[in-house]
């Protein structure tokens, strides 16, 4: 297979349980002398751009293959209540990934996603998948067809730059869950096609969205290994994302302008690489900026909620204010964590979003994003 040149700087938003220690899920099966170690034996950071197939060497074995269970068959409700077989209550405050696709919309906990990382879903008959990565702190959503063919995704145990490394049950080859591209295998170089996705909290989502459904865990939903079932009341990356720890130690050179952990949205365009970091933004209330050419407004809510925007509509570039909960922009106020016009001229009318993966950690996006900004400093 030729070499094939793919640039980082995507303006993009995981990694594996079982990778941390004593404190993450480890499987019935899990290897524990596995753990920890490169698939060559060695480490070599790298920062992009990057030379494709990666090689083998610069993967680092987290866990068994499908030690960590894909969801294969989710199952959606209302809420939690209800299930003989679910015994943990769905609190407002639990952070979701939510995502508005085909007039349909859902919340997928993290509380589960942090157990499973992977979930394959379909929306309408449309394949997607939805990935998070508890090392990055990052939500990847894209559709799950693969040349053309609709494919399901489990998690390799392996991990590459800390991230989640995917594999498809066609080819077997393994994907970059931040890149959402196969980096070794018969389909390096191929790309997954991104779905736009929110990290918020269940209490903010369903306020925002009324008609949503939530992913029960299991054994309600099924998984690639059966209706296994984990501690989904426990945060097992509870200590990782307090700490200065970043992966399970193949990141040697880190970017110290930002606390690794620090929470930012990233926005690319016209080779501008800007991150915008959760305090400042939510200091400030809104954010009117321009990357390169691209105007966009960044705002958080007071729940954590951070979220960037297209600020051109019908072709005229929008100056906003913030009104409590609210932007305020071109004479309607909009809703800001679906980006949508409540009132005004503007009403029904839903902002662009900026960024095409979710907020994550610091290292996470300067590793990927080499060279990036960082907006109030």
């Amino acid at each position: 297979m030729n070499r094939r040149r793919f640039l980082a700087t995507l303006g993009f938003t995981s990694a594996l349980a079982g990778c941390l220690g004593s404190d993450p899920p480890v499987a019935d099966d899990a290897d524990a002398s596995n753990s920890g170690t490169t698939a060559g034996g060695t480490e070599s950071p790298r920062t992009g751009p990057f030379d494709l197939p990666i090689p083998e060497d610069e993967l680092r074995r987290g866990a068994p293959k499908d030690a960590i269970p894909a969801i294969t068959a989710p199952v959606f409700s209302d809420d939690w209540s209800g299930f003989d077989e679910v015994n943990v209550e769905l609190g407002d405050s639990f952070e979701v990934v939510g995502v508005e696709l085909d007039g349909i919309v859902r919340a997928y906990p993290l509380a589960i996603l942090n157990w499973h990382e992977i979930v394959n879903d379909t929306f309408d008959g449309r394949p997607v998948v939805v990935t998070y990565c508890p090392l990055c702190g990052s939500a990847v959503v894209a559709d799950r067809l693969v040349q053309g063919e609709a494919t399901y995704f489990g998690v390799s145990g392996f991990l590459w730059m800390s991230d989640l490394v995917m594999y498809d049950d066609r080819t077997n080859s393994l994907w970059s869950q931040v890149l959402a591209t196969a980096i070794r295998g018969e389909l390096t170089g191929d790309t997954l096609s991104l779905l736009p996705a929110t990290i918020s909290t269940w209490g903010e989502w369903k306020a925002s969205h009324p008609d949503t459904e939530v992913l029960v865990p299991p054994p309600v939903s099924g998984t690639i290994r059966g209706r296994q079932t984990r501690r989904y009341e426990v945060n097992p990356y509870t200590s990782y994302q307090q700490s200065s720890s970043i992966g399970i130690g193949f990141n040697d050179d880190v970017d110290e302008r930002l606390h690794p952990k620090t929470s930012v949205i990233g926005v690319t365009s016209g080779g501008v690489a800007r991150a915008y970091p959760f305090d400042p933004v939510s200091k400030a209330g809104v954010v009117n900026d321009r990357v390169a050419d691209l105007p966009v407004v960044v705002a958080a809510t007071t729940d954590g909620t951070l979220v960037a925007y297209v600020r051109r509509v019908d072709g005229t570039v929008l100056e906003f204010e913030r009104d409590g909960e609210f932007l305020v922009g071109g004479g309607s106020r909009w809703d800001i964590v679906t980006g949508r016009a409540l009132d005004g001229p503007h009403e029904g009318t839903a902002l662009t979003r900026a960024n095409d993966r979710s907020p994550m950690f610091w290292f996470a996006w300067a590793d990927f994003n080499p060279g990036t900004e960082i907006y109030g400093t």
